[in-house]
């Protein structure tokens, strides 16, 4: 799923600093949660979403992590570097596993169908003696072998977990 951005070669460099790093503190802080969180809640004061999410988590027994970040009547410039980082609306964010999964009423559904407890049983998010890296479909896994091989490395992409 290709997003429509606009081309770096169409942003004048004077300003591909300010635009590369406007609040990068605050993705910075997400980034953060997310290694620490396998499901993290992104949300603000005042609005009912976060709570709805965090209330559907909670009955489902799926543990949480949770950011907030102002309200409605402060922080929004803060907030809009997260939804052009994410290229989401609105908030909550909900990302499982690192993977951005929607909002309150996209946790519901995925909690109603058994999608969700279905993602966080399988593919665990760190195993030993892999390094991952990802394109924008695949993640490539370059496994280092137990013993020694003439063969080396080993390499396989795979597709990037989806909930």
């Amino acid at each position: 799923m290709p997003r429509h951005v606009l081309d770096e070669s169409r942003i004048h460099t004077s300003i591909r600093d300010t635009v590369a790093n406007h609040h990068r503190h605050m993705v910075d802080q997400v980034e953060a949660a997310i290694a620490k969180h396998t499901v993290l809640v992104v949300g603000m004061v005042f609005n009912p979403m976060p709570k709805k999410a965090r209330a559907a988590l909670d009955a489902a027994g799926i543990a949480h992590g949770y950011l907030e970040f102002g309200s409605y009547f402060n922080n929004w410039r803060e907030r809009n570097a997260l939804k052009m980082w994410t290229g989401w609306p609105t908030f909550p964010m909900v990302f499982v596993k690192g993977v951005l999964v929607g909002g309150a009423n996209d946790v519901q559904a995925l909690i109603a169908s058994g999608e969700l407890k279905n993602c966080l049983r399988k593919n665990p998010r760190h195993h030993r003696g892999l390094q991952k890296w990802a394109s924008p479909s695949h993640v490539l896994i370059v496994v280092r072998p137990m013993l020694p091989s003439a063969h080396g490395f080993g390499i396989k992409s795979f597709p990037l977990f989806r909930c």
